[in-house]
């Protein structure tokens, strides 16, 4: 893995034009460009403000504790993050088959590919920072939040969030290539996720809940709970994920990383030959 890093490292200058490439052809015919990738999450936002912020006001705010008076800041920060994962799962699939002839051609490290869409949609997440933080700085000159070295857990959710996504993007792409259907899969999968994970409910509200007892730690057993918990930490502190769940999250992570980097040059010869 040190040989890959530093290879990829090398070539970094290919990945940041592949990332500028996909970005360009994603947005080349859209009048709006960029926007789209700030459009859908608000969209999502304000949808999931109306029924949960409105129409179950009141139950919503017995479990959101201090994000209660804010709602739509905490909506924005989960689903902000939520669509850079999101996206890079379902475009990671497609890295190698939707660019076989530049990887047959290209002497790059093929890893690249995978870790370009991370990068790729990372690089949308950063465009919608400034609305975040617009958001955040409402909420904070009306006294409804308080941010200061809480603000921290944003960097170290970023970081352990990109070490899950590349090591998911290195094992999708490189199994989806022998297995077509991973790519259907994962529609499903995604939206299993978005639900199972407190993207829009805070994780007391799973905790307090009448589940069993095993139910509730396979749950938190999921890397994206401690990730989301950390961008929501962000801004309130009171969600910084105790002890166990950041371990969890972040040595779950570190083996996703491991898993799909030694998938991907375990399957690298029969993928380039299958391409």
């Amino acid at each position: 893995m040190a040989t890959g890093v530093a290879a990829l490292w090398s070539h970094r200058n290919a990945l940041r034009i592949l990332v500028h490439r996909d970005l360009a052809v994603k947005y080349q015919r859209s009048v709006l460009g960029y926007l789209w990738s700030l459009i859908e999450p608000l969209g999502l936002g304000a949808v999931y403000y109306f029924v949960f912020g409105v129409l179950y006001a009141q139950d919503t705010g017995r479990h959101l504790g201090e994000a209660a008076g804010s709602y739509p800041l905490y909506l924005i920060a989960g689903i902000f993050a939520w669509q850079w994962a999101s996206s890079a799962f379902s475009e990671a699939t497609g890295a190698l088959t939707g660019q076989a002839r530049l990887i047959t051609v290209l002497n790059v490290p093929r890893e690249i590919f995978p870790v370009g869409r991370v990068a790729g949609r990372f690089a949308e997440y950063v465009a919608g920072l400034p609305i975040l933080v617009g958001v955040a700085a409402v909420y904070a000159l009306r006294g409804r939040i308080d941010p200061g070295v809480s603000l921290l857990a944003l960097p170290l959710a970023l970081l352990v969030q990109a070490t899950l996504l590349v090591g998911v993007a290195l094992l999708l792409s490189a199994v989806n290539v022998l297995m077509r259907d991973v790519e259907r899969v994962m529609r499903l999968v995604i939206r299993l996720l978005f639900y199972a994970t407190p993207i829009i409910y805070p994780l007391s509200l799973v905790r307090d809940s009448s589940a069993p007892g095993w139910l509730k730690a396979l749950y938190e057993l999921n890397p994206l709970v401690g990730i989301m918990q950390l961008h929501h930490a962000a801004w309130y502190p009171d969600e910084f994920p105790d002890a166990r769940l950041l371990v969890t999250s972040i040595v779950g992570s570190l083996l996703v990383l491991v898993a799909g980097w030694l998938a991907f040059h375990r399957l690298e010869p029969a993928v380039l030959k299958e391409l």
